[in-house]
């Protein structure tokens, strides 16, 4: 049963024993440049080592990132050296998590493995859910909503982009007064949908439980709103797009966060 859009991923891996023996001493000495602050200009076309494995030049003659994501140094404490891990691994030890991508089972239980964790380690302080999201499968998305009430830390969710569906769902449900969104971050809700196939008894207990869930939600969309039920199921009856403004004046978000950051 999903609700939004369906996006997808691929990754490329290299393979041969001496092309990972290259590899592994480029980025050695990659790893050597970037510690001595030394720039590095190659001819066109040329494979040059970064951190994040070996990139091509471009015209220019300038280093160009492999498509991928990104990976900061980061020492671990004790730890003799530095070494690089990506940019969201880095930022889950500052108890900030991302939801950017449509909401299924693999990146739910990823995120709920987080959220368990971090409230383990420490559960007095709060954790940051940054959110770009289309929506995507509700099963999930209660998943996720239901690890965020059982847990003792305080979820502060931040609408960065678009908070489409479940992910709006998913927005509305952190801590009330720390539900915060960028001037020009959008969010959508409607109804969930669905499709069953096969016998007809089957294809009516699943049209029960669409139902079902479609009431579940509406009655904590009205709790996290002050929305009347009524009014909701008129609103969530088609796509129903809001600003951050609106949505702050629906009671989905608390504030719109105007101005310079003074913190992480």
């Amino acid at each position: 049963m999903h609700c939004g859009f369906v996006c997808g991923a691929a990754a490329a891996r290299g393979s041969g024993h001496a092309r990972a023996s290259a590899t592994s001493c480029a980025m050695q000495s990659a790893r050597a440049r970037f510690a001595s602050g030394s720039a590095h200009r190659a001819f066109v076309g040329e494979r040059v080592a970064t951190p994040q494995g070996v990139a091509r030049t471009g015209a220019a003659g300038i280093v160009m990132m492999p498509i991928g994501v990104p990976k900061v140094a980061y020492r671990v404490p004790g730890s003799a050296q530095a070494e690089w891990v990506d940019i969201y691994n880095r930022l889950y030890r500052e108890r900030i998590i991302f939801l950017g991508q449509e909401i299924d089972d693999e990146i739910a239980n990823q995120i709920i493995a987080v959220l368990l964790y971090l409230e383990s380690e420490d559960n007095s302080k709060p954790i940051y859910m940054y959110i770009n999201s289309p929506g995507g499968s509700v099963i999930a998305g209660l998943a996720m909503y239901d690890t965020m009430r059982h847990i003792q830390s305080e979820i502060i969710t931040i609408n960065v982009g678009l908070a489409a569906s479940m992910a709006s769902f998913l927005l509305g449900a952190g801590e009330k007064g720390k539900r915060l969104a960028l001037p020009h971050s959008r969010t959508m809700i409607h109804q969930p949908m669905g499709g069953a196939q096969g016998q007809a008894s089957d294809i009516k207990v699943e049209a029960q439980q669409i139902l079902r869930i479609k009431k579940n939600l509406i009655n904590e969309y009205s709790k996290m709103t002050g929305q009347t039920y009524e009014k909701l199921v008129k609103d969530l009856d088609r796509d129903n797009f809001m600003s951050a403004y609106e949505a702050k004046d629906y009671g989905l978000i608390d504030n719109v966060i105007e101005g310079k950051s003074t913190a992480m």
